[in-house]
């Protein structure tokens, strides 16, 4: 009996560390440039342009502003044209 008990705290314990390894930083959505601002909420910056502020602010209510965060610096290197 106990080494089934065993096996199953391992395994709870192995998808307990893989869940904690996998989850994405809460702060992650703060990277886009535009914000949907609403009453007595921080700014929800997770659009990349102003028209996709507007369409989801039309759903939820509230106003579209630039985002007060620093952008995430981009992934991709710029690379020199071919000649």
């Amino acid at each position: 009996m106990s080494f089934l008990f065993m096996r199953f705290l391992l395994f709870t314990l192995g998808v307990f560390a893989a869940v904690i390894c996998i989850e994405q930083r809460a702060d992650a959505e703060q990277n886009y440039p535009w914000c949907i601002n609403k009453p007595d909420t921080p700014p929800q910056c997770r659009y990349a342009t102003l028209d996709q502020c507007l369409a989801d602010r039309l759903g939820k209510g509230g106003s579209c502003s630039p985002s007060p965060y620093p952008s995430a610096p981009s992934l991709q290197s710029p690379r020199p044209p071919r000649q």
